[in-house]
């Protein structure tokens, strides 16, 4: 699978790091340019900022953008930053918040904080990006980035299974507005994965950490956690045309947790 996205335009929100930098490379290395959309340039996990690293790594253009997908006119200039290499093809809502606040302990302003990011800008990425591919009359691809945590609802995790849950049923009202138009919509839900999120969550840190570490490699049939270039690689399929006759979904990308 080489140059499956040759000549296609991606915008990924929240690319700077974690699963969005991995898609995004990923992208570059199959032929996409990017559009790197984040609040901030520099990686978390350190290293070149991830549109200076496509152009050292690949022969695929890339910028990045501020971007604050809470606010609807950062997302119309995303998008319309991805002009400069030929219009949009691919949308990649990425961008997203953890919380792992006890719902008895949620505030107003952290409910409103995680649904701000990982439901309306989610939302609002879908609508922006639908306009310009409506306009363009050319189809394309929207993949929005849900998680297990939509189909499994956690006592530790009472706010971002919230958000999650509706991104994955968002997905699918999206799917079907946007059919007639050759657009497709589609949902990724990983469980857990070798980023920066996990590791700011405290996995594996102080002994109940690493109890609850190796209890959950236990508990997933793979034995172990995704890498972001996993995700990353289910991304590819659903932007190109090998996913064709693929929308309304949400993909599991798991090694087998959430059927365990």
């Amino acid at each position: 699978m080489n140059d499956v996205l040759e000549g296609k335009t991606a915008v990924i929100t929240g690319a700077a790091s974690g699963l969005g930098r991995a898609i995004a490379r990923t992208f570059a290395e199959q032929g996409a340019d990017i559009v790197v959309a984040d609040v901030q340039a520099e990686p978390h996990e350190g290293g070149k900022p991830t549109h200076d690293l496509i152009g050292a790594e690949t022969d695929q253009r890339a910028q990045f953008v501020d971007c604050d997908v809470t606010d609807r006119s950062d997302l119309v200039t995303a998008v319309d930053r991805a002009n400069d290499f030929g219009g949009i093809d691919i949308m990649v809502n990425n961008a997203g918040i953890n919380s792992e606040t006890d719902v008895l302990e949620v505030t107003e302003a952290e409910y409103d904080r995680v649904m701000d990011v990982n439901v309306k800008g989610v939302f609002f990425g879908c609508q922006v990006a639908g306009e310009r591919l409506i306009e363009q009359g050319d189809g394309g691809s929207i993949i929005n980035m849900a998680s297990l945590a939509a189909d499994l609802g956690t006592r530790t995790q009472p706010l971002y299974c919230t958000s999650k849950g509706a991104v994955k049923t968002m997905t699918y009202a999206m799917a079907d507005r946007f059919a007639d138009h050759d657009i497709r919509v589609n949902a990724i839900k990983p469980s857990y994965t070798k980023t920066h999120m996990l590791e700011a969550s405290g996995m594996g840190e102080g002994e109940m950490g690493k109890q609850f570490e190796a209890m959950m490699k236990q508990l997933t049939p793979a034995g172990r956690f995704g890498e972001p270039e996993e995700i990353a690689n289910v991304a590819v399929f659903l932007a190109s045309d090998l996913s064709s006759y693929v929308t309304a979904e949400s993909i599991l990308v798991d090694g087998g947790l959430g059927n365990t």
